[in-house]
């Protein structure tokens, strides 16, 4: 078989230098929680492809409902032929995602195209053009979304002019804004938006519940439910971006329940589809049902291969309870990276919710950023066999997003590198 480093001398002459990866190794063969590098070299997957194989990789369901359907028709395009699994994503998605009132969705292909999805959908039914985000925000790499996006490097660096009508206000960030409580640091942002913006010209507020390549932030109690009230108040089409925190990855369906919040619109990827590229955007019907027929499509959008792993996926996760098992892992791997965070004045502060948890490194006694040291912590990882991602607007957070089925000695092996990772 072809080595990792054959692989990496073709890729070079093959692939754009522009698409990097985290590690060096290719991987032949995956399963649950690991992964298996052409070597034969065994990974325990602390990325989950980037939040994505929630259910793990080649999740036994999954791969039956992609086999069926391969064996069916591969593609119509729902646009020109429809079929019924599309139909029954949306009819789970309307059910699931939080809210009461009567929904609607529409199928994409990724987590970028639904936020450019739900842009035009709130700009559409409001006739307001702008869109309010958040400092250390992500929300893909269009040109719209990189608009969206607060992190030049390596997103924005280079490639503007972005689009228009795009204004941000600080999150928060209660490690680095002062501790500030929810309500007063939703205040100081939606002061922001009337006076810089004016409420009566936003379309959209658009919001992570938990900030994903921003540093997993987790904001202050109340700041969500503050903005949802304001929102409501002006007018404005609250969006919640779940495209990571989605799918049980913080312990329920989706992130915005652990506080009561209902989105008018919400996004969704990554861990819907197990693995296969699928997203949605669902929300109110009067909203979703504003747009002219035709305005909302693409060729691959709900591709049916995608939703049959969807509704495979969403099985596995009824079945597996995977909400609980997102809550158990944060008990167990949350009280191990507290305990190295008592040791390590390196770590400024254990955060996150469910199988979404992370460490902000900085230099020891201040809340300065430290890279260096969170890229070296990760590449002890990787040496010792556990894949792990940084993230966050200063490069300084190490992140765990391991997928929701990992076996516990394949937890109890990662916890065991991470602490001699930490020294």
């Amino acid at each position: 078989m072809t080595s990792s480093a054959e692989l990496h001398k073709r890729r070079g002459s093959a692939v754009a230098r522009g698409v990097g990866s985290v590690i060096s190794s290719y991987v032949d063969t995956a399963s649950g929680g690991t992964l298996t590098d052409v070597e034969g070299r065994q990974w325990i997957d602390f990325a989950a492809g980037i939040a994505v194989t929630n259910v793990g990789n080649s999740a036994p369901k999954v791969v039956e409902a992609v086999r069926a359907q391969v064996e069916r028709f591969t593609h119509t395009c729902f646009m020109v032929a429809p079929y019924e699994s599309y139909v029954a994503v949306c009819e789970q998605l309307n059910e699931l995602t939080p809210g009461g009132f009567e929904k609607r969705s529409a199928l994409f292909n990724s987590g970028a195209e639904a936020v450019e999805n739900a842009v035009k959908i709130a700009r559409h039914a409001t006739g307001r053009p702008a869109v309010v985000v958040f400092d250390h925000a992500y929300h893909g790499r269009t040109n719209l979304t990189m608009a969206l996006t607060a992190k030049n490097m390596p997103y924005k660096h280079r490639f503007g002019p972005f689009a228009g009508e795009i204004y941000r206000v600080p999150m928060s960030y209660p490690l680095r804004d002062g501790g500030l409580d929810g309500a007063t640091a939703a205040a100081r942002a939606i002061e922001l938006v009337e006076k810089q913006v004016g409420a009566e010209n936003v379309a959209a507020l658009l919001i992570e519940p938990i900030q994903g390549e921003g540093g997993f932030v987790v904001p202050a109690a109340g700041f969500l439910p503050a903005l949802r009230e304001w929102a409501t108040a002006a007018g404005v089409v609250f969006i919640a971006d779940e495209i990571q925190t989605g799918f049980c990855r913080t312990g329920d369906w989706f992130a915005c329940q652990h506080e009561g919040v209902e989105p008018d619109l919400i996004t969704l990827a990554k861990g819907i589809a197990g693995g296969l590229p699928l997203a949605a955007v669902t929300g109110r019907a009067e909203l979703m049902d504003a747009v002219h027929v035709g305005g909302l499509g693409g060729t691959y959008g709900g591709n049916p291969i995608a939703c049959a792993a969807a509704l495979a996926s969403i099985d596995t996760m009824h079945e597996l309870d995977l909400a609980g098992a997102a809550r158990r892992i944060e008990a167990v791997l949350g009280a191990r990276l507290r305990a190295i965070a008592e040791r390590d004045p390196a770590i400024a502060e254990v955060r996150g919710r469910g199988a979404m948890l992370a460490v902000e490194i900085v230099q020891p006694g201040t809340l300065t950023p430290d890279p260096a040291a969170t890229a070296a912590v990760s590449a002890a990882c990787h040496a010792a066999g556990l894949l792990t991602l940084t993230c966050g607007t200063y490069g300084n957070v190490l992140r765990f997003l391991p997928p929701l089925v990992i076996a516990d000695d394949e937890l109890s092996r990662a916890m065991e590198i991470l602490d001699a990772a930490f020294g």
